[in-house]
């Protein structure tokens, strides 16, 4: 698949951004990738190991050539949270006038920064990819680490189409499924599925470990299910305090409802109701047993959905935020300039999610829409 992003700065080249990297020199062999990391040994091993082309300290000459005017067609901010402010203050100095995205697991509060930072409209594309593992740095990134798994894109009424549709297939080219979150819902959905499992997993370790200390060789006798459940509480501890406190409004709430949930469990087995603990935990298990182990899109089920619409400020933000709503998955998006003022966005959905809803939401939102079944050999 072809993409019009060339030139890519990946900033912070650890887990996610070198993983990003490799997954996309795997697609793509003649992109050129660069790498910037403050880390002298993580730059040693992104040249030793291909993972960047060229790749710089955050002081070196050749940075500022890369984040000013048109250095880069994309740059990847792949740091912590508490770095971001310096590199959008690089890149507006620098007049930077290619895409932006980044791999933040929170959006408040680095869209604040933005706002504050740009003095002039960016192309800047919020992004979070739902994928890691329990081990960190360059050392751990992996090639195939997005395959099948969620890249939240978060555009908003500023978002270029024509760069949302070019990000969209960078990263499907990278094997994830992309999907669209509005940035103000962004921190609550992925506290809910993805930062209060790892504080649970962490209590569950931190319990058995308090019981360790008068069971003698407790922990040894972890099966697989202990272990699987709780393998991201070995992930890194100041990542992930750092993101907590980023996003501690939405994560305490996360875990105050996790607290009462638990708590109906504890209420049903301390009074001995085995109805209502059955109840819960057959509601669970139906739950559980509907998520795939590993979603593959059948090729021979895929819709054609065409959208006549005014090529307005704002529109593919909409149109993607109700594919989300819907849990429609986009496998492909295209647009066709009409004219000056009006396009067709040509969207290819995979066999997932209630399209009969997508197409409701958009028809009620004023929308044209056609659909078809796409045939396996297009």
């Amino acid at each position: 698949m072809p993409t019009r992003f060339h030139r890519i700065t990946m900033i912070g080249i650890g887990l996610i951004g070198g993983s990003t990297a490799l997954a996309l020199k795997r697609a793509d062999p003649s992109l050129d990738i660069r790498g910037i990391d403050p880390d002298r040994s993580t730059r040693a091993a992104a040249r030793e190991q291909g993972t960047c082309d060229e790749v710089a300290g955050p002081t070196d000459a050749i940075v500022g050539e890369w984040l000013s005017g048109d250095g880069s067609d994309l740059v990847i901010i792949c740091t912590p949270v508490s770095a971001v402010r310096g590199w959008f203050e690089n890149l507006e100095s620098g007049g930077f006038t290619g895409v932006i995205t980044d791999v933040v697991s929170t959006k408040r509060v680095i869209c604040e920064i933005a706002d504050e930072v740009f003095s002039r409209p960016v192309r800047y594309i919020p992004g979070h990819p739902m994928a890691g593992r329990e081990v960190s740095g360059i050392e751990a990134a992996r090639a195939d680490l997005f395959e099948g798994a969620y890249w939240i894109l978060c555009p908003d009424a500023g978002t270029d189409p024509d760069d949302f549709a070019a990000l969209h297939d960078l990263f499907k080219m990278a094997g994830a499924r992309i999907i669209s979150i509005d940035r103000e819902r962004h921190d609550e959905a992925v506290a809910i599925v993805s930062h209060v499992p790892h504080m649970v997993a962490s209590a569950l370790v931190a319990q058995a470990g308090d019981h360790s200390d008068r069971s003698q060789g407790l922990l040894r006798l972890a099966a697989g299910g202990f272990k699987d459940s709780t393998r991201v509480a070995a992930g890194s501890p100041e990542l992930w305090c750092g993101i907590a406190m980023d996003n501690r409004e939405a994560l305490a709430s996360g875990l105050h409802e996790f607290r009462t949930i638990l708590g109906g469990f504890e209420d049903a087995i301390a009074t001995g109701d085995d109805a209502r603990l059955m109840e819960l935990l057959s509601a669970s298990a139906r739950l559980r047993r509907s998520l795939p182990a590993r979603w593959i899109p059948d090729s021979s089920r895929l819709t054609e959905m065409r959208i006549n619409m005014t090529d307005r400020s704002g529109v593919i933000a909409e149109v993607t935020g109700y594919a989300g709503q819907a849990g429609c998955n986009i496998q492909s998006i295209s647009i066709d300039h009409i004219s000056e003022d009006s396009a067709i966005l040509d969207l290819v959905l995979t066999d997932e999610g209630d399209m009969g809803r997508l197409c409701g939401l958009l028809m009620t939102a004023g929308f044209n829409v056609s659909f078809r079944p796409v045939a396996p050999e297009e």
